[in-house]
């Protein structure tokens, strides 16, 4: 069965993403668009448009045309929307590359892009110079100051004329991130500036910024997830983003406080510190009014135990994929209940089935692969026909590759990756229902579970961060999951580590840990 969504239909935004963002910038004029953390420094909306309009002029002028390819490689800076939002106003197409990629990874990106120019900072000079050898990448800027490189600086000290670029909403890409998809190595995800643009339209239905907000970037700016919730949707409604350039706990909470931030989207990984760790006692966190966590499934009591210690009413979730500009499920600003555990209802102008292993559509209540179509469905992989047919079938349905459940309300739970179960004796055990069970424990500080083999049969092996001075033992671990399970999804080994391995948006690195062990047998 085909579900539809319970908001009216929104028209299709077909206009460039820079416009679709900053189209009221001159409006909000003399207003804070940026505000550096660390150093105090501010962007307001004025200077913010006129920035990227230069930064346009000065692309233009090293000979950027239409549809060339720009690489941003930089942690979090009041400057990367600068170059970002100058890049498609040249017309160009920005891809956007992790802040801790390797030399080969940047390598790889940049030969399958095909970009012609690298934007980065001085830090990240070493990697980024020796990854552009044999590639298309002419030139090499930076966003601060290094001898013997060009900056962003520069760009803005052009006197040339903005250019003027016909650009097709539908057709052109506007940004190019890198995604593995639902399998595989990292692909690039071709999003138009319709797609994203309407998607931003699409997200308004599930909530308003208010006058005067003030909005922590904690997430990347590379990841989908912070350039659609930490730039595009800001921007949009004229509040103010205060950046930081990477996540460090007391940093953050001191931030919160001296800022008064009223919103913060944040990763399951931070919703669990501020649940858990002492630092966060005696921090005057009172603007905060609004939690969102997104990008990796959130446990309903973890989510509950973090909006009772800051005196929220809940911490809200969302739900999209890179390929889907990224959002299509979102928990209502205004719902005064909304269902523990769920991450939303379904966008406008979208469509949603879900998938038994037959083919065939399941029932209410029941568990099935999650399909979505909509405007926000990506153009597709770039150069990687076959893996784009993979993902989206003729009927315009992509493939999300995750398993979840709708209510009678119409609120979408994600259960877990369809490659990701665990087959113990012909059960399907997800790995994330056993993550939320351990770290309800106040005895662990995070935990990670994937199936190992164990005599023939795959069995759950939980890893553990425990809890300083916990004395916890693998013995508690497994008596304290088999008290909250069925039999079958019982943890059957546990290994205590210092850290889960996690991506950038906060996503368990599962493969991390499989790979661990495929080395140790």
């Amino acid at each position: 069965m085909i579900i539809t969504s319970q908001f009216p239909p929104v028209e299709v935004l077909d206009v460039p993403l820079h416009e679709a963002v900053l189209g009221r910038a001159q409006e909000y004029g003399d207003r804070a668009a940026l505000v550096d953390a660390v150093s105090g420094r501010e962007i307001s909306y004025a200077q913010l448009d006129g920035m990227t309009r230069r930064v346009a002029a000065g692309l233009a002028e090293l000979g950027i045309q239409h549809g060339d390819v720009i690489a941003l490689y930089s942690p979090n800076t009041i400057l990367y929307p600068v170059v970002f939002y100058g890049a498609t106003r040249a017309g160009a197409t920005v891809t956007t590359v992790n802040a801790l990629y390797t030399t080969d990874e940047l390598h790889k990106q940049l030969v399958d892009s095909k970009a012609k120019l690298l934007v980065t900072i001085s830090l990240f000079l070493p990697v980024a110079t020796a990854a552009i050898e044999g590639t298309d990448v002419g030139e090499i800027f930076v966003c601060d100051q290094a001898e013997g490189y060009r900056s962003v600086q520069d760009l803005l000290a052009s006197t040339a004329p903005e250019p003027s670029v016909a650009i097709d909403p539908a057709v052109d890409v506007a940004v190019l991130p890198y995604s593995s998809g639902t399998t595989g190595a990292a692909k690039g995800v071709m999003l138009t500036h319709r797609n994203i643009a309407t998607n931003l339209v699409q997200a308004e239905a599930t909530f308003q910024m208010e006058e005067g907000e003030r909005i922590i970037a904690i997430l990347p700016f590379f990841h989908i997830y912070g350039q659609s919730v930490l730039m595009n949707l800001p921007f949009r409604f004229g509040a103010t983003v205060v950046v930081l350039p990477k996540f460090e706990l007391q940093q953050f909470l001191t931030t919160l406080d001296e800022q008064k931030i009223t919103r913060a989207f944040v990763a399951p990984p931070i919703v669990l510190a501020l649940a858990k760790h002492p630092a966060v006692d005696g921090v005057d966190l009172s603007a905060l009014k609004y939690l969102t966590s997104a990008a990796a499934p959130l446990d309903a009591e973890l989510a509950e135990a973090c909006a009772k210690r800051l005196g929220l009413h809940g911490v809200m979730q969302c739900y999209g994929m890179t390929e889907l500009s990224p959002g299509t499920h979102a928990v209502p600003q205004d719902d005064p209940e909304p269902p523990p555990g769920a991450v939303g209802k379904l966008f406008p102008s979208t469509e949603q089935r879900l998938v038994g292993a037959d083919g065939n559509d399941v029932g209410e209540g029941e568990i099935g692969e999650l399909w979505i179509r909509g405007p926000q469905v990506m153009k597709g992989y770039l150069g990687r026909l076959a893996e784009t047919d993979a993902t989206i079938d003729r009927e315009g349905w992509l493939h999300t590759g995750d398993l979840a459940r709708v209510d009678e309300r119409g609120y979408l739970y994600i259960v877990d990756r369809v490659k990701e179960l665990i087959k113990y004796h012909g059960y399907q055990v997800p790995p994330a229902e056993l993550e939320a069970v351990l770290l309800s424990d106040e005895r662990i500080a995070d935990a990670a579970v994937i199936g190992v083999l164990d005599e023939g049969n795959e069995v759950p092996k939980a890893f553990v961060v425990p809890m300083p001075g916990s004395g916890l033992t693998e013995a508690d671990v497994m008596e304290y999951v088999a008290a909250r399970v069925a039999p079958y999804k019982k943890v059957r080994q546990v290994e205590f580590i210092e850290a889960v391995p996690k991506a950038a948006s906060g996503k368990i690195l599962r493969r991390e840990l499989r790979a661990r062990e495929a080395a140790r047998e």
